[in-house]
């Protein structure tokens, strides 16, 4: 069946103020709800049309060449958009605990240490992309990607991403990237970070 823009876990003003609900109606209903029209268009009347996003993107080298880029930008935004919503929930904040919390002392330290990186990684990333802490088969670890890619087309796990695109937070904060990425963690939900994050240990043993 077709894929489906899901509907956001909170109201459009859950998040306010770290994200306003404009930008939040924006960015959830006009700028995700076009990358899933996009594949749906895409993968219409082929034999990818039932697979999972995960799956697309994960074996983007076997689709036809007229496919593939379609399928890694809206695909990818798909995936993207569908794991920053879940990430995120009003009155969160924090810092992990538990296995997740231990996995990130051992990785970088300590928690702040973990968000200093990603930060620092969305500000230096160049023109629009995402940063990540993904687990990557053997443990945590900092990266970014461009545009809409995903780290499933290198083979890692997304366990946290935030959108580094100018949509994200040009009508609140204009071009400070950094204040954005500041105010973020406000709103990081980390039980659903751990959630991932216990599924993909147990996968690696």
């Amino acid at each position: 069946m077709p894929h489906a823009l899901p509907p956001l876990p909170y109201a459009y003003d859950a998040l306010s103020p770290t994200v306003d609900e404009l930008t939040l109606r924006i960015h959830h209903g006009k700028h995700h709800g076009d990358h899933v029209a996009a594949l749906n268009a895409a993968l219409a009347e082929t034999e990818w049309a039932e697979q999972s996003v995960e799956q697309l993107l994960a074996q983007l080298a076997r689709l036809p060449e007229d496919t593939r880029a379609a399928v890694r930008l809206h695909g990818g935004g798909h995936a993207n958009h569908t794991l920053l919503w879940e990430s995120m929930a009003p009155d969160r904040g924090g810092e992990p605990t538990g296995a997740l919390g231990e996995a990130v002392g051992a990785a970088f330290g300590s928690v702040p240490e973990l968000k200093r990186r990603l930060s620092a990684a969305g500000v230096a990333h160049v023109g629009s992309g995402w940063a990540w802490l993904i687990h990557d088969g053997t443990g945590l670890d900092v990266t970014t990607t461009p545009n809409q890619d995903s780290p499933l087309m290198d083979g890692h796990t997304p366990l946290l991403g935030v959108d580094v695109w100018e949509h994200a937070y040009y009508l609140k904060h204009q071009n400070r990237r950094a204040d954005y990425l500041e105010g973020w963690w406000n709103v990081v939900d980390w039980e659903r970070v751990a959630e991932r994050y216990a599924k993909v240990a147990i996968a690696a043993g």
